[in-house]
């Protein structure tokens, strides 16, 4: 019985860690802090797991550094942003349909005890 190509399959990276220096206060820009990323990718993973080919997957260690560097780059006020950001970079990578980022930031400023503040956002290719 063949397989059935799915966008339901997904490669997962869960807990990426980032120093970078984003969000609305002086304070955050100068300091920075770390940002924990998750991203998962819909590919189809029927020829890859096939073929046993690296080449017809979505290589998950260049995804991670290439999400890695865009969290780095160009401080910006909102984690949606940045999750914005690794969606697009995501996205660029051949055979990903569908990228669901989430950013956490574990020591936003806010004056109540919290364990963690995050974004997710899905995006598709047009």
């Amino acid at each position: 019985m063949d397989a059935v190509a799915s966008t339901r399959d997904r490669i997962t990276l869960t807990g990426i860690r980032v120093r970078a220096h984003h969000g609305v206060f002086d304070f955050e820009r100068e300091q920075g802090q770390e940002f924990v990323i998750d991203v998962s990718v819909a590919v189809d993973l029927a020829a890859a797991a096939s073929g046993d080919e690296l080449a017809r997957t979505v290589h998950y260690g260049e995804l991670a550094v290439a999400v890695a560097e865009a969290v780095e780059r160009d401080p910006v006020d909102l984690i949606e942003t940045v999750a914005e950001r690794v969606a697009g970079v995501a996205l660029g990578f051949a055979g990903v349909e569908e990228a669901e980022v989430t950013v956490h930031k574990p020591g936003a400023p806010i004056s109540v005890p919290f364990e963690d503040v995050s974004v997710t956002v899905v995006r598709s290719r047009a």
